[in-house]
């Protein structure tokens, strides 16, 4: 016969359990843990190791000898406090040859030996046994060399002979580079930048404009929008020449082929595809990614195209084709932003991942993964001069440097989601930001010169200000602007304003 289990309450057996918690640790509660030995041991080895592995071969002076020298420290300087010059036996620390000579230039041998505690006089003739013409400054480094022995050894440097303090002083060693005036670091001076103001307001797009390309003739502009439509643009006059549809989802980028009429245009839908600018027509798609496109480039001196998505992939094509080169795997989330460059690494890719990663175009492998960032990485720019270049993300701008991505500099300020970046020739570096904000810095020293929020259009909530690209004309003197309100604006440099000089006049003087 089966025996029924009693049924209790949620609450009892919770009680239950808690009880038998605390009597289980009662006994131990609040003591310290006991040392384990063995761990202990093998801790303060790796420590050892880590920390104080270049200098656990420095010389060690026996505890006698050390109270010894303490006890004459108060005595005049003479060579008899050290046993070298006594005529004893010397005891000899390191033979043949050991990661620490007694100075540069001295050479050690398997028939070379090294006092414990070296003298000056030791030194002078291990300097004579060099050839002539480098034994007064082999002299002298090797007078330093023994000077650092002695501090690495403990011995205070008061202690020291005064002839090894003069030959100090005299091969310009540590104690003569320590008492150099040091120069006060010094702010680069940034280069004047005339500020940027908002001269035309282009609509006419029912929906977020999302990205923006100037074609290289500088005669129209290309943009793409949440309302799935491509919308063309004279540049001077800012009218609408052509709408392109095709698109079942929000167009996140354009580009303009300047070796063919091409243009490519990506989206949320999945599509890349390939427009023929004479018939207004798409002749290719370009099929593979699993996900939305968030962001595409062209190479600028061979056929390919390179897309971004956020399946984690960036993609590179074959433009005539259509055919996948390579799959560039490695992000673990959305890439949100891709780049192109003639040399190496002639691909780069911002991720939601946090990471920016330079890519092998050849072999299709990462290079280069940059993990500096701790937030998404959505912008990408490249210098058109320097080899160098800039990521925005929310916890700050960085700029790296071709071509294995060292850091040059943080330009921190612009605290909001940036989701562009743009560089002219003359460096002048903007962000646009998604709370509507664009910033403006001198490159070369991340000064930041001008901030703009410009006003929401009417029509539009104010909750719907925002940057979402901004690009320069082939010229570089017109800025365009993709944003929320569903307008493109065009700022330019003020023509008006000029670089006023402070001047400091003297009150007599008048």
């Amino acid at each position: 016969m089966v025996e029924e289990v009693q049924k209790h309450s949620v609450h009892t057996l919770v009680f239950r359990s808690l009880k038998r918690t605390h009597d289980m640790f009662v006994a131990d509660n609040a003591k310290p843990v006991v040392l384990d030995e063995q761990s202990h041991k093998l801790k303060m080895s790796v420590k050892l190791h880590t920390d104080y592995n270049s200098v656990m071969h420095m010389p060690i002076m026996k505890e006698n000898l050390r109270e010894k020298l303490s006890q004459n420290s108060g005595d005049s300087y003479e060579l008899k406090q050290y046993p070298a010059n006594q005529g004893q036996e010397h005891e000899y620390l390191i033979t043949g040859t050991h990661p620490y000579p007694p100075g540069p230039g001295v050479a050690l041998t398997a028939d070379t030996k090294i006092q414990r505690m070296p003298s000056e006089s030791a030194a002078q003739s291990l300097a004579v046994a060099l050839p002539p013409s480098q034994s007064r400054l082999d002299a002298n480094r090797t007078a330093a060399g023994v000077g650092d022995i002695y501090r690495h050894a403990g011995i205070s440097e008061r202690s020291q002979p005064p002839g090894l303090s003069l030959a100090l002083m005299e091969a310009g060693g540590n104690k003569n580079s320590a008492l150099m005036a040091k120069k006060a670091p010094t702010m680069p001076k940034p280069q004047w930048h005339p500020p940027w103001k908002l001269y035309r307001v282009i609509s006419g797009h029912l929906g977020w404009v999302r990205c923006i390309a100037v074609e290289p003739g500088n005669q129209w502009f290309v943009t793409g929008s949440a309302d799935r439509t491509i919308k063309i643009w004279d540049l001077a006059s800012g009218k609408l020449k052509l709408s392109l549809t095709g698109h079942i989802s929000t167009v996140r980028g354009v580009i303009v082929s300047g070796r063919s009429p091409y243009l490519f245009s990506c989206g949320e839908d999945k599509q890349v595809k390939c427009w023929d600018l004479e018939y207004n027509k798409v002749i290719r798609h370009y099929h593979g990614h699993l996900s939305a496109v968030y962001g595409l480039d062209l190479h600028p001196t061979i056929d390919v195209l390179v897309t971004c998505s956020r399946d984690s992939t960036a993609r590179i094509w074959d433009v005539r084709t259509k055919a996948s080169v390579h799959t560039l795997s490695g992000h673990t989330n959305a890439v949100a932003t891709v780049k192109c460059q003639a040399a190496e690494p002639q691909i780069i890719t911002g991720s939601h991942d946090t990471t920016i990663r330079l890519w092998d175009m050849v072999a299709g492998k990462t290079r280069v993964t940059l993990t500096n960032h701790k937030k998404s990485v959505r912008a990408v720019v490249l210098h058109p001069r320097h080899y160098t270049f800039a990521s925005g993300s929310p916890d700050n701008i960085k700029q790296w440097k071709f071509p294995d991505g060292n850091f040059i500099q943080n330009l921190s300020g612009h605290n909001a989601i940036i989701n562009t970046l743009a560089v002219n020739s003359d460096g002048v570096l903007v962000s646009g930001a998604d709370n509507g904000t664009m910033h403006l810095w001198d490159w070369r020293t991340g000064y930041n010169f001008q901030r703009v929020h410009a006003a929401v259009q009417p029509g539009s909530l104010d909750s719907e200000s925002g940057i979402f690209f901004c690009a320069f004309d082939q010229s570089e003197s017109r800025l365009l602007t993709a944003e929320a309100d569903k307008t493109i604006k065009v700022y330019r440099e003020d023509d008006t304003a000029v670089c006023i000089k402070t001047l400091s006049l003297h009150v007599d003087e008048f």
